[in-house]
């Protein structure tokens, strides 16, 4: 009932005219003929001055659209005194119109919802007091405190001893870092540790986080509108029409005739074809869990060149899994895992959860430690059946064990760099369990399957480590990396790219991304775990935590093009020769409106052909999908 009554609000001009159709056919089936003539003019006029408007106003602005045809069928039925065949196309234009407005309509409040999530706040810190702030009053030198869960305000410079942020939604880094004094922070990112002090280096206006706004407004202003698949048909079938027309001048000397030529060219194909056939596509990638906000973005992902993927979060899990134990004293392995994941059970911390998840999927037998204490983002320390046991960072290890018995830990620290965690039993270090973010599964399925789709090159963009990246792209099959990349780099990335490419497509999931999706020709957030702001930015959204649907999604796309492009070159052969007949003065406007609308009856149904089945699988697989595990660096810098 709301599609309906969505419908009739965006479609009350065909609404009117075809009220004003059915008014004068009633008049005329009651034997009062002039009134119904007087019905359909009145309607003639009312509903076409609008579409005329609206024709003028963009062959002003130098638009070529398809009804520009139509617009001259309805003034020259006017001057013609035939508001029948007139009205006619004015229902179909106007009725085409709704549609198309219903199919492309778009609505993005992502400048939005960036803004809602943007530090507001800030707790300035003067002698022994601390104060709320805006933090758009923050000065440059303010000295600031930043709490545990909050937002860091604006950049600044760490003064503390050490902090703990998680800079995931600017950077796309799947951990949080640890810093120490003197370390720049960016406004955005958030603190997982205990509360630190800071000072602002930046106002908030010129912080990173108003930068990625900056930058998305920037981009969907920057980001040209598209030419419909419609009008570009319009380009060359305009011209062609005008000539028949002059010919059937020619021919006959007769004005009819051109009234006549002008009904049946009235492109209906071109109005209602892809509009129908987009909706359809929509309904179709609605059933496979892919939301698409705007036709445009349909069409343009169907002709994909170049499709660029964020990393973590969107090829990757995004959690960091257990990769292996590397045991130091001779323990077993699943030991030196069991024994950390026993004292890690009271932890909250992401790495402590994801080590016990580890543990009991081994099948490992966990006991309750006693005498836990845990050092905000550096370790914890505890009794586990009897021995004491350490979990940390190699820092941690050393504060806390003799000097002798950690003389060889940093050496095997260098090795892990932040995704390792060292333990350490009855006082000697026992090993070292490394994290390694998953590639999803089926990610390499969907890169081969891209590939046979058309997609000419397959990009990562990210800001980890590029040594982290190059191997998930090497694994999923892709083409080229770019690492290290803050959001107004991925930015310029982009622009890169459609210098040279077009379409090109970009999946992300992040904050950070969102300028980047926002700027590409489509932008498809993965929505069931990403950030609102990313799927607000977007063209697509894929509610399904599942990678191969960008496949499907591009899938759609084509199969939409191609029923669309079948309905307008069909309905505009069919329109070319009743045009010709017209002609030559053997077919009057009003029998060739409703020969017209015959050929619309087809034309639509082809293009409902675009829901295609009742389901959609998503994913018509290529290889094999299965996940793998990004192999972690080792200290030679070679993958393991």
């Amino acid at each position: 009932m709301q599609l309906i009554t969505n419908f009739i609000r965006a479609g009350w001009l065909p609404l009117l005219s075809l009220l004003g159709l059915v008014g004068g056919a009633v008049a005329y089936l009651a034997g009062a003929p002039s009134v119904g003539h007087s019905i359909w003019l009145v309607a003639l006029v009312g509903g076409g001055a609008p579409l005329l408007w609206h024709t003028l106003r963009g062959m002003l602005r130098g638009e070529f659209a398809s009804d520009i045809v139509a617009m001259l069928a309805i003034v020259t039925a006017v001057i013609m005194d035939e508001p029948l065949a007139g009205l006619l196309v004015v229902l179909m234009q106007s009725g085409g119109e709704a549609l198309d407005r219903y199919a492309f309509a778009r609505a993005s409040s992502s400048l939005t919802a960036l803004l809602a999530r943007a530090p507001h706040s800030a707790w300035r810190k003067t002698g022994d007091e601390l104060e709320s702030i805006p933090a758009a009053t923050v000065q440059v030198g303010d000295h600031l405190v930043v709490r545990q869960g909050e937002l860091v305000p604006v950049d600044g410079t760490l003064i503390s001893a050490d902090a703990e942020v998680d800079e995931a939604a600017l950077t796309g880094e799947p951990l949080a870092r640890r810093r120490s004094a003197g370390a720049h922070l960016l406004s955005g990112s958030v603190n997982t540790g205990d509360p630190f002090e800071m000072e602002a280096r930046r106002p908030s206006a010129e912080s990173q986080y108003a930068k990625i706004v900056a930058l998305v407004r920037q981009a969907q202003t920057d980001k040209p509108p598209l030419a419909r698949l419609a009008d570009r048909y319009a380009r060359w079938f305009t011209p062609l029409t005008l000539l028949v027309c002059a010919g059937g001048w020619a021919i006959t000397g007769q004005a009819d005739t051109i009234l006549a030529v002008l009904v049946v060219a009235t492109p209906c194909p071109l109005i209602l074809a892809t509009p129908i056939a987009i909706i359809g596509g929509i309904n179709r990638a609605a059933q496979a869990q892919i939301i698409v906000k705007g036709g445009t973005a349909l069409e343009q992902v169907g002709r994909a060149q170049v499709v660029v993927f964020d990393k973590t979060g969107t090829l990757t899990q995004g959690t960091p899994q257990v990769e292996g134990v590397v045991p130091f004293a001779g323990l077993a392995p699943a030991e030196v895992l069991r024994q950390a994941a026993s004292l890690e059970q009271h932890s909250s911390h992401l790495l402590a959860r994801t080590l016990v998840q580890a543990a009991q999927a081994q099948g490992a037998i966990l006991t309750l430690p006693a005498a836990v204490r845990e050092v905000a983002g550096r370790g914890v320390a505890g009794t586990v059946d009897g021995h004491p046991v350490l979990v940390g960072s190699p820092r941690f290890l050393r504060e806390q064990l003799p000097v002798a018995a950690v003389a060889g830990l940093a050496d095997s620290a260098a090795t892990a760099a932040t995704l390792a965690t060292f333990v350490a039993i009855d006082g000697v270090p026992a090993g070292m369990i490394l994290f390694a973010d998953q590639l999803r599964p089926g990610a390499r399925g969907l890169t081969d399957r891209l590939r046979v789709l058309g997609v000419q090159r397959l990009v990562m963009l990210t800001g980890d480590r590029r040594q982290n990246a190059e191997v998930i792209a090497e694994i999923a099959g892709l083409d080229d990396v770019e690492a290290d990349l803050l959001p107004q780099d991925k930015v310029t990335s982009i622009q890169r790219l459609k210098a040279r490419y077009d379409p090109v497509v970009m999946v992300g999931d992040g904050i950070n991304d969102a300028p980047a999706l926002a700027l590409a020709t489509v932008g498809i957030a993965m929505g069931a775990q990403g950030t609102g702001i990313a799927a607000e930015a977007a063209d697509i959204v894929l509610l399904a935590d599942d990678i191969r649907l960008v496949g499907t999604a591009v899938l759609i796309g084509q199969d939409t093009l191609r029923i669309a492009r079948q309905s307008i070159l069909a309905g505009l052969g069919l329109s070319l020769l009743l045009m010709l007949i017209a002609a030559v003065g053997v077919l009057p406007a009003p029998v060739g409106a409703l020969c017209q609308e015959v050929i619309d009856v087809a034309v639509i149904l082809n293009a409902l052909r675009a829901r295609g089945p009742r389901k959609t699988q998503p994913e018509r697989r290529v290889h094999g999908g299965t996940a793998r595990t990004a192999p972690h660096p080792t200290a030679s810098g070679r993958a393991r």
